[in-house]
């Protein structure tokens, strides 16, 4: 099973931005999708984002598109969430998530490997 660590988070002003990343541990982490999910206190785990197995596909959440940008580097076993323009409502624990296939999906019984999170704090 793949490993995943997740790095980036802290604590930011409103209209700033992060970058989450996402390292893999194993080399076939360049074989399938990966998804980043979110969950703030109090309420259910939410899809965020996800781009297929080479990179070529994305797609967001409404809640989050325009301001956030998925990407992944399979040389370096790498997935990536550009966080800009934040806002208050964008604080949670996000996590980075392996699929059991190659093309992109929002749903999270699709995802078999899951990271520890990071936390995420926007403030207003």
């Amino acid at each position: 099973q793949v490993q995943l660590v997740e790095s980036g988070g802290g604590l930011v002003q409103a209209g700033g931005s992060l970058r989450l990343s996402c390292a893999a541990s194993r080399r076939t982490f360049s074989g399938y999708g990966m998804g980043w999910f979110r969950q703030a206190p109090g309420q259910e785990r939410e899809f965020v984002a996800t781009i297929n197995w080479i990179g070529t596909t994305t797609y967001y959440a409404d809640s989050v598109k325009g301001r956030f940008t998925i990407s992944r580097d399979n040389a370096k076993n790498t997935a990536y969430l550009q966080m800009n323009s934040l806002k208050p409502e964008d604080t949670a624990v996000y996590y980075c998530a392996k699929a059991l296939g190659t093309p992109i999906t929002s749903r999270s019984y699709d995802y078999d490997s899951w990271g520890q999170g990071t936390q995420v704090t926007v403030s207003s």
